[in-house]
């Protein structure tokens, strides 16, 4: 994640922490905490986001042929389908990682075109990834901040130097708000502590206070529970109802089928970067099309899924 004022500025991948600290407790939502109330012009229920008709060629291979769906605001929308079906790449459409070839993308009324990314984020869509990227040698606070600071609007003479009243104020105010997102995901304890010592899940939960710290109105989680045990899994499923009942839109995607199936609100299914099904819960799981693409089923032969 770069800083609006410092686009070079990009954490690293952390793959492992050097050493776990002994002490790290066990994680618990602080839903006392109150986050900002997402800015939007469209109300609940109402789309959010759309993708329509996208289409991203590389070269002569299709990543995405023709997607359409919409995220409505309020709801949590799950994203699934096998390994290179296109998941991550409509994140990095959405995000401003990667220009469609064709189609368009519609962000609370307004068309992202050919927006930054750190346009994107002043917007109000904020995302993790699948392999977690963290500062290492920053505290926990420190990370939170620098999803804080995308919404600072200090010139950067003001934060180079310091010189700016405005600037300290920010940072007092960015200092304090970091540290209700660490309350709110758990790791408060951990706040001082080097990213990189943190506990695996903890550097998840880390990643998703960054993300919150931006103000987002949607937030994308991009394979959150990653390597996590099912209880880890359980918790991370209280944590993004919690997000979405502070007011947040979320899309997820995840391949555990269980903690899609149990916390979404609808899903869309990709294959081969087109998108084969969407629905709720109980008819995505139900779909031959899905059946087969996940089972390599042809549609119409009986399956044993019950």
């Amino acid at each position: 994640m770069s800083t609006p004022d410092h686009p070079e500025l990009k954490p690293d991948a952390v793959e492992a922490p050097d050493s776990i600290l002994p002490d790290a407790p066990p994680p618990s939502i602080d839903e006392s905490v109150d986050l900002p109330e997402p800015e939007a012009h469209v109300s609940v229920g109402e789309k959010l986001l759309e993708m329509r008709n996208i289409t991203l060629r590389f070269g002569g291979v299709t990543a995405l042929d023709g997607v359409d769906f919409a995220i409505n605001r309020g709801e949590i929308l799950g994203l699934i389908g096998p390994n290179g079906a296109g998941k991550t790449t409509c994140f990095n459409v959405m995000t401003g990682v990667y220009q469609p070839t064709d189609g368009t993308v519609w962000f609370d009324g307004k068309k992202l075109g050919r927006r930054k990314k750190y346009q994107i984020t002043r917007l109000g869509i904020a995302r993790t990834f699948q392999n977690i990227r963290l500062f290492p040698e920053m505290s926990a606070l420190e990370n939170v901040m620098v999803g804080a600071d995308a919404r600072h609007k200090t010139s950067v003479p003001g934060a180079v130097f310091r010189l700016s009243p405005r600037h300290f104020r920010e940072e007092r105010e960015g200092r304090e708000r970091a540290m209700e997102l660490l309350r709110f995901v758990g790791i408060a304890d951990l706040a001082h502590a080097a990213a990189r010592n943190l506990p695996y899940g903890y550097q998840r939960r880390l990643e998703i206070a960054r993300a919150l710290a931006t103000e987002p109105t949607l937030l994308c989680l991009d394979e959150p529970a990653a390597g996590f045990n099912p209880a880890e899994k359980a918790e991370l499923m209280d944590l993004i109802r919690a997000i979405r009942d502070q007011g947040y839109t979320v899309l997820l995607i995840e391949h555990d089928m269980r903690l899609v199936m149990g916390v979404t609100d609808r899903i869309v299914v990709l294959e081969f970067g087109k998108k084969i099904a969407e629905g709720t819960p109980a008819e995505v799981r139900d779909n031959p099309a899905v059946i087969a693409a996940y089972l390599g089923v042809p549609e119409g032969e009986p399956t044993d899924v019950a």
